[in-house]
């Protein structure tokens, strides 16, 4: 089975249990706007109208997430180009946020941080196509220091208000902590049908449809045999793969029932090995 080329990472939900400080952050740090918010749910997307990229869930009974249990390790946020993200990172740095790390990966460049209850955030650009390197039908990353001022020597105007995160801003890719690699592998893989991109870090695999460098990343980093993420907990709670073919969600959907994995055939869920809801859309 081959994915579709344009298959991507449509949108993802977390349960929180500070909703009033969690919103603050993605609407006003982050620069996202609010599109839907009913009861204890709020809805975010880059222009308020278009379908949600982030849905946060309020439970204030809810625990918080331990890092060792399978789940969200970051969400990655693509920018069309350096200036937008170099413009979101100066914002970010005048607000004084504290990041986490700044990687050029050979692929993309990264800007690491978290929101306020831990959850992991990557925002990124891409470098061009053709400038990736292709060996035995995985693509060359690494891990290397970030030069700042090759971003920020992009922007223009560095007095301009900041009125919210660049509008052609999207998911690009998750990486998701896992409790075991073989099973990653079997699920975004063999039943999923993504391409293994990378299998170089320790620890960690990288899984992608339409020859893109990822979409889905794996690690056993901090997760390793551990239980899934308890009901109760903070943390990811499901997010969306768009995938433009039915007769394609079908056969998936189809693999994962044989291998005895939950699923929900009316509304196209399915859960990998490590219980993470996973919707497939059209």
């Amino acid at each position: 089975m081959t994915l579709p080329k344009n298959t991507r990472i449509k949108n993802y939900s977390l349960k929180v249990k500070n909703l009033d400080e969690m919103s603050e952050f993605y609407e006003h740090m982050l620069g996202l706007n609010i599109s839907a918010q009913t009861g204890n749910e709020i809805s975010f997307s880059v222009n308020g109208k278009e379908n949600h990229l982030l849905k946060l869930t309020g439970d204030k009974d809810a625990a918080y997430n331990s890092e060792h249990h399978p789940g969200l390790y970051h969400i990655a946020l693509i920018f069309p180009d350096r200036e937008s993200l170099a413009k979101e990172f100066l914002h970010l740095f005048n607000k004084g946020l504290k990041f986490r790390g700044f990687s050029d990966h050979l692929v993309s460049e990264a800007i690491y941080l978290e929101d306020p209850e831990g959850n992991g955030i990557e925002l990124y650009v891409d470098k061009p196509r053709n400038e990736w390197k292709w060996r035995m039908g995985e693509v060359e990353m690494s891990t290397l220091p970030l030069d700042l001022t090759v971003l920020t020597d992009t922007i223009k105007d560095r007095n301009e208000e900041f009125t919210g995160t660049d509008p052609r801003m999207e998911i690009g890719h998750i990486h998701l902590q896992v409790s075991n690699l073989d099973k990653a592998k079997k699920f975004y893989h063999e039943i999923l049908g993504m391409d293994i991109t990378s299998s170089s870090y320790n620890g960690a695999l990288f899984f992608s449809a339409g020859g893109y460098h990822h979409h889905i990343g794996a690690n056993i980093w901090h997760s390793k045999n551990s239980p899934p993420l308890p009901d109760n907990s903070t943390g990811l709670k499901e997010f969306t793969i768009n995938i433009p073919g039915k007769n394609v969600i079908d056969e998936i959907i189809a693999g994962a029932d044989k291998h005895g994995l939950v699923i929900d055939k009316e509304k196209n869920v399915i859960r990998d090995f490590d219980n993470n809801k996973i919707i497939l859309s059209l």
